[in-house]
């Protein structure tokens, strides 16, 4: 399976809690539900063909506990994200959490994160996909690790919050591979992986 990650994220690259107030107040952030103006059927259209390639999910704690208490009682079978996120595996990258009650739920990374990631990419499938999970992805990009990036930037800048592309990130090059603009003006990219950057001179 190849890792791909689905981030949300402002015009200045905050991704921190896109999806509510409370989402996630760390550090003092109070712009949390910001990404929720912009949902539209385009948008939509496209989380569903994400959903629809999606073999297995990987998942940091805090996304995890958010998911956990919201999509086991959602049981609509045409329901394009519960439906997957109910029946697949979850991969979840915790050294503190060890048990759930949501079926399919597996821990991981308790004392080695990435060589646990390398086993489950060398499983067979298509995706194994994270969805937010800012810190895991961080971790995950720090080792090379996610194959492909769908960014989803949102026509709002914030001024504060976490950022996906943090000081002291490993240098690393991307090949676009497709774009579109939703009718509220997201812009979704996506891009994978192509090693590390090559420099020059003008």
């Amino acid at each position: 399976m190849k890792v791909t990650l689905t981030q949300f994220q402002t015009l200045d690259g905050v991704i921190q809690a896109p999806g509510g107030p409370e989402e996630d107040r760390s550090d003092g952030f109070e712009h949390g539900g910001w990404s929720v103006p912009y949902g539209d059927e385009d948008f939509m259209a496209f989380v569903t063909e994400v959903f629809d390639r999606v073999d297995a999910f990987l998942l940091g704690r805090r996304t995890y506990e958010i998911f956990a208490s919201y999509w086991p009682d959602k049981t609509d079978p045409s329901d394009p994200v519960a439906s997957r996120l109910n029946s697949l595996p979850k991969y979840v990258a915790s050294t503190t959490l060890t048990r759930s009650d949501w079926p399919g739920t597996r821990f991981i990374g308790r004392d080695d994160l990435a060589k646990d990631v390398r086993l489950l990419k060398e499983q067979p499938g298509r995706e194994l996909q994270l969805h937010g999970s800012a810190g895991l992805a961080k971790s995950l990009m720090a080792h090379d690790l996610i194959d492909t990036l769908h960014l989803m930037t949102f026509p709002v800048a914030l001024g504060s919050g976490s950022r996906l592309f943090a000081d002291g990130g490993l240098p690393t090059a991307f090949r676009h591979t497709a774009s579109r603009i939703t009718s509220t003006g997201v812009v979704i990219s996506t891009y994978e992986r192509a090693g590390r950057p090559e420099y020059g001179t003008y």
